[in-house]
């Protein structure tokens, strides 16, 4: 019977770069940036890595097809590169390709990596590409992000009977909270305070979504080193390590978008995922048990809804919690301590290792007690890909023993 890998893989080290508009830097300079930090904080060298994930969704503007970008920028010692993409999802598609590589037993040591460079496109959301291009072909000509994230609000609202004044209040909060913890960010892209009445009349761009409820994209690169438990207790002896608690993965059937029973109030794939992941993990109740999470924010609608799915706030409060701080950084579950997409930024295949990069270092203390969670245990991360009714959504909780 399938057990799952909880506790058979330890995060070694990890590198992040600074994500934003990065004019003077490459994919290459992106990748050899966070790179140099990961090898740095997991103490080995680099011939010691015996196989790589890549994570990057936008090859055609980016690093090309295949793996030779990362073996050829890192002068990796002829291993396997895997090339992974998943939409949104392709960097936490990479640590989870590196974390069963090592839980397996195949690999004692491998990398994972996600790196985007988008800001040279022109665009202020995400590039044309083919990829999109199909995922229009399937919901239609005139479909945009925006506009099919906009419309979980209002099916929200209908389910639970919650005046839309209710929500957009919420979904204010959610981005004044991302703002306020990315303006401590020193590698966030948006590094501003925004007052609540701003966001609130802010331009319109999908109602209710306004300007300040939707996240932009950037450039960026993070990676991570994973290894097993005995392996990292001979090289870091006297550190504390971060453990691989569950990565689950669920991706659309179709289900959503072909049947009556999906209400469009959230996101059926996080649910699955969630329950899937906390069972993995040995947690029973999330709400009392997860210290901390980074999720998929690409709207504030999104984080709003997500918040149930993932069985954190009960059906139909979300609003009640996120007005009463229970996300903000000083409450009981910190959502977004480091910014978000919103504001640390969204190179689309570094966010989730972005995510991870945030718990990893959250849980060995290493911020400043102004952005710091309060004696962390078990971090979440929820990185989702495409749009309400075709997703995948993939969770990963990591945690101290």
């Amino acid at each position: 019977m399938a057990e799952g890998i909880r506790d058979k893989v330890v995060v070694l080290g990890m590198g992040c770069t600074k994500f934003g508009e990065r004019w003077e830097a490459g994919p290459e300079d992106l990748a050899v940036e966070a790179f140099t930090e990961c090898l740095a904080d997991a103490q080995i060298e680099k011939k010691d890595i015996q196989a790589s994930w890549l994570g990057s969704h936008i090859d055609e503007i980016n690093i090309g097809k295949g793996g030779n970008f990362l073996g050829l920028t890192l002068k990796l010692p002829l291993i396997p590169v895997t090339r992974t993409e998943n939409f949104c999802a392709s960097g936490t598609e990479a640590f989870r390709g590196a974390c069963y590589g090592v839980a397996s037993g195949a690999y004692d040591i491998a990398l994972a990596f996600g790196v985007e460079k988008l800001k040279d496109t022109g665009y202020g959301g995400l590039p044309d590409s083919p990829a999109f291009g199909q995922v229009q072909a399937m919901i239609g000509p005139n479909a945009t992000a925006p506009g099919m994230f906009a419309q979980i609000a209002t099916a929200y609202s209908a389910k639970y009977n919650v005046p839309m004044d209710r929500i957009k209040e919420a979904m204010a909060h959610i981005s004044w909270k991302s703002h306020q913890n990315g303006a401590k960010n020193p590698r966030a892209h948006l590094r501003k305070p925004i007052p609540i009445e701003q966001i609130m009349g802010a331009p319109m761009i999908a109602y209710p979504l306004g300007l300040f409820d939707c996240c932009g994209v950037s450039d960026g690169s993070s990676c991570a080193i994973v290894t097993t438990p005995e392996i990292a207790s001979k090289i870091k002896p006297n550190d504390p390590q971060v453990k691989v608690k569950a990565l689950q993965v669920a991706v659309s059937s179709g289900e959503e978008a072909l049947y009556t029973k999906w209400d469009g109030a959230g996101m059926i794939t996080t649910r699955e995922a969630a329950k899937r992941a906390y069972a993995e993990a040995g947690i029973k109740n999330p709400r009392e048990e997860i210290s901390m999470m980074e999720v998929h924010d690409c709207f504030s609608i999104t984080e709003f809804a997500t918040m149930e799915d993932l069985g954190i706030s009960a059906p139909g409060t979300a609003a009640d919690d996120i007005l009463a701080g229970f996300y903000d950084l000083d409450g009981q579950i910190p959502c977004q301590p480091d910014g978000g997409l919103k504001c640390f930024g969204h190179p689309i295949a570094a966010s989730g290792l972005r995510m991870l990069f945030e718990m990893y270092n959250q849980l060995l203390g290493r911020w400043p007690e102004d952005r710091a969670v309060k004696d962390p245990k078990y971090g979440l991360t929820h990185n989702l890909g495409g749009v309400p009714n075709q997703n995948v959504c993939s969770i990963a909780i990591v945690g101290l023993d």
